[in-house]
This record gives C-alpha cells, structure tokens and sequence, in this order.
C-alpha cells in the first residue's frame, strides 16, 4: 500500500511539473502599460502595470503593480524607489510577492550612442517561502538615429539577475532587442523581443518574448 501511495505521490508531481512549468523555448507575450507624473523639474512619479502570458501566450500567469519616484541628480545619474505587488500563478494558484526597490541608472554617450546602466536592489517578501534578496544590472544601448516622424529609435539590452538566498546565484539572463517610437507629445509606445533564460532546479530554460510597452506622460 504505501508503494502504490508513492507512486501516485510521483505521478501527481509530475503531472503538475507539467500543468504549470512552461516547455523550453516557449512563446509569451508581456504587455506594460505605464503613466508617468513630473513632481518637479529633476523628479517624478511612475505608475505600472504589466501582464504576461505563457505556453505560447494560451496562459494568463503573471500580473504586476509598480509605483515608484524617480529622480535626477545629475545628467548622468538617476536614483530612485518604489513598491511592486506581484502575482504569479505557482501550483495553479496566484501567489503574492510584496518587493520595495531602489534604483541608481549611469547615463552617458558614445559617439551619439546612448548608454543606460541600471543597478536595481529588491527586497522579495513571500508569504509561502523565505524571503530573500535579488539584485539586478541592465545595460542599453540606443541607436543615435531616429528614423521617420514617429521618431522610431531602435535599442537592444542585457539584464542579468542574481538572487541572494544562495551565494551569487545567477539565475536569469533577459537579452532584449526593439525600438521605441513617439505616438504623440506625451505618447510613446515599445515593441520588443526578450530571449529569457531562468533557471530552475538546476536546469536553464529559454522562453521566446513578444513585448509591447504604452507609457503616457503628464
């Protein structure tokens, strides 16, 4: 009795490995919506709100809500805070994770080649695992040229993440390539590629992702 108990322990297991751990190379689709508020000549407010779909963009798994106040020290620095709730399905459940952040971003140029570089510390609050730290670095790298009336301004990025609940656990990699374009004045939208590797359990997996990123500015 208690083999055939532990084998349906392992059948159940591994049917929910399946349920919900997406295939490698899946296809997604990320949508961020963002409205951004100056609170100052130097300063301003961001709100966001980001949706994800995986097992190629048939599962709605992912949602998050971000504000945060953002401000510029020097034309060559930006720091700033803010607050993020996420929901992510796990086990066919939304679970909830609370994450306070700060952020510093270098800025500066090359031969008209724009260059970001941004440090991102986050503090991630579980209510269903132990809490830990996660660091985050992404470097951008915008074209000089802008091309036609919509100002459309090709880029492509690295984020790499490093959580601290093991010793210097590099567990991601986001290789990101796009262009962003002004709609309006106050109107700018983003369409992007991610290639994401995470690991988990040991093993790398690639997800394949379609983005789209609408911020509006008061």
């Amino acid at each position: 009795m208690k083999k055939i108990s532990l084998v349906l322990l392992v059948l159940m297991l591994m049917f929910a490995t399946k349920t919900y751990a997406y295939d490698d190379h899946d296809f997604q689709v990320w949508n961020t919506n963002i409205e951004e508020f100056k609170a100052g000549k130097d300063a301003k407010v961001a709100f966001e709100e980001e949706f994800r779909w995986g097992d190629n963009a048939n599962d709605f798994y992912y949602h998050h809500y971000d504000a945060g106040f953002f401000y510029s020290l020097k034309k060559y620095l930006n720091i700033g805070g803010g607050y993020r709730h996420v929901y992510e399905l796990k086990r066919g459940k939304f679970k909830l994770e609370y994450e306070p952040y700060v952020t510093a971003t270098l800025l500066w140029g090359l031969k008209g080649l724009k260059i970001e570089d941004r440090s991102r510390l986050e503090y991630r609050h579980f209510d269903y695992q132990r809490d830990s730290w996660r660091y985050r670095n992404k470097v951008t790298l915008k074209s000089p040229w802008k091309f036609t009336k919509l100002e459309i301004q090709p880029y492509i990025s690295d984020e790499i993440f490093i959580g601290f609940s093991k010793l210097d656990e590099f567990n991601q990699n986001r290789f990101s390539s796009g262009f962003s374009m002004d709609l309006t004045k106050n109107l700018k939208a983003e369409i992007y590629y991610i290639l994401q590797s995470a690991k988990s359990s040991g093993k790398w997996v690639d997800a394949n992702v379609l983005g789209t990123k609408v911020k509006i500015t008061f």
